[in-house]
């Protein structure tokens, strides 16, 4: 159980690491865009696909996560990253774990925009 913790802390250091490549204009634009998506959806309080859903609940948590941190941490080059680690060693997830709250809810917003806007159509049709 202690290894699942400490595998969990590393993972929000490292999300919020890059949620501070994110924000450097040293960063390379493309890691800046996936590192902002990713930390944010990462520190997020809430789930793209909630967890009360069985199966599928734990896959942004298990999959999606760890591969978006993968990825955007491979964009951001190495040196840059050690700095960022060390930086997020020392502040906490703050502001992106809103921001990626909000970004979710917007998300489920426009799933259900165009779900009723096509449920309209076919309904008028």
């Amino acid at each position: 159980m202690e290894r699942l913790r400490r595998w969990a802390r590393r993972l929000k250091t490292e999300a919020v690491a890059l949620w501070l490549a994110a924000r450097d204009r040293r960063t390379p634009v493309a890691a800046r865009i996936v590192a902002a998506a990713t930390a944010a959806y990462a520190l997020s309080p809430i789930d793209l696909i909630p967890d009360v859903i069985p199966v599928l609940g734990y896959l942004d948590d298990l999959l999606i996560v760890p591969l978006g941190l993968m990825v955007a941490i491979r964009l951001v080059p190495p040196p840059l990253m050690a700095e960022f680690r060390q930086r997020a060693a020392e502040v906490g997830a703050g502001r992106a774990g809103r921001i990626g709250a909000v970004l979710v809810v917007l998300a489920w917003a426009a799933a259900v925009t165009v779900g009723a806007a096509l449920l309209w159509h076919h309904a008028g049709c």
